[in-house]
């Protein structure tokens, strides 16, 4: 008896492959997280993340508008102080002059309303500790204080111009004192997009030398334990009550049951994001000659959107877009 069934007659031809296929990737799916760094006159490469750099104010705009002409849909910014104006309370993150806001004010002049601007709202590329809030008189993370800290960072990226903002640094309820912090300051229309599930990461090593960190310790007390799933379930009901308009799940390839488990349980967009580690894996690998580079990309990225993600935070974004 021969089979009946014969699923590989959808497989024969990269036409019928492609008529059939359940899932794909569009340029609007993508956003860009981006690096600008203060004091510098030329961008700056990042050598654990191949191709990656911290950008100049000017290559900054010039790389916001190749997002927005292959058709990504946000770029998610990071500033980069001089070390020099690092202390403990994160000041800079909150001056209107200081990089993130110059950045953000830089990059709207540029492409308007037509590319999404996302802001990192968290302390710890500000600090001189490196953690995402500021310490107590033990050198531990105080929950509150910062909660006070972020909701004047959300004051001032957006009165610089972000169209949304991304609080990243897991403090329980920071969602609902951004939101009450933004609607209070007349800032009703910009959108929060929840970093609902943030692991404590081995993955996230490129990253800190991206935004130049000067972490003392691990964030472990504040970041999700890797081994738990029903947590993140717990934290995403939190964010939805506080008044999330978006939630997120990272790092990306290593939690995709997560990320399925959330978007299958809401009603509002779910992004990704495919970190540091997981850019530099394929990078490296790729030098080797040990996988084929763009369809580990293609392949990686198509699994995010599988398992439920509506938008990805990927530093091949441009790069991706312009081949779709």
């Amino acid at each position: 008896m021969f089979p009946g069934a014969r699923p590989r007659r959808l497989r024969t031809s990269p036409a019928m492959r492609r008529m059939v296929a359940e899932y794909r990737l569009h340029p609007a799916d993508l956003i860009l997280p981006a690096f600008v760094r203060e004091g510098i006159s030329e961008p700056v490469p990042i050598s654990a993340m191949p191709g990656v750099v911290q950008h100049t104010r000017d290559s900054l705009r010039k790389a916001a508008v190749e997002a927005l002409e292959a058709g990504v849909s946000g770029i998610m910014l990071y500033g980069v102080p001089e070390d020099a104006k690092k202390d403990a309370q994160g000041t800079v993150g909150t001056d209107p002059d200081g990089i993130l806001q110059v950045a953000i004010r830089d990059v709207r002049a540029e492409v308007g309303d037509d590319l999404i601007v996302m802001s990192d709202l968290c302390l710890d590329e500000f600090t001189d500790h490196g953690h995402c809030g500021v310490l107590d008189a033990e050198g531990r993370v105080d929950n509150d204080a910062t909660l006070e800290r972020y909701a004047e960072m959300a004051q001032v990226q957006a009165d610089a111009g972000a169209h949304v903002v991304g609080p990243s640094g897991m403090m329980d309820g920071q969602v609902g004192v951004i939101r009450d912090a933004l609607d209070q300051t007349g800032h009703e229309d910009v959108s929060i997009l929840a970093y609902t599930a943030k692991y404590s990461s081995a993955f996230y090593g490129p990253f800190r030398e991206a935004v130049g960190s000067s972490l003392q310790g691990d964030r472990k007390t504040y970041q999700q334990d890797p081994a738990n799933l029903r947590e993140s379930l717990r934290e995403l009901a939190l964010d939805l009550d506080e008044g999330a308009d978006m939630v997120m799940v990272k790092p990306g390839l290593p939690y995709l049951d997560v990320l399925a488990k959330i978007a299958e349980t809401v009603d509002v967009p779910v992004a990704a994001y495919q970190i540091s580690g997981e850019y530099a894996m394929i990078e490296a690998a790729a030098e080797k000659g040990w996988i084929e580079r763009d369809r580990a990309i293609l392949e990686t990225l198509t699994s995010i959107k599988r398992a439920g993600a509506n938008m990805i935070l990927t530093y091949w974004a441009t790069e991706v877009a312009r081949g779709l």
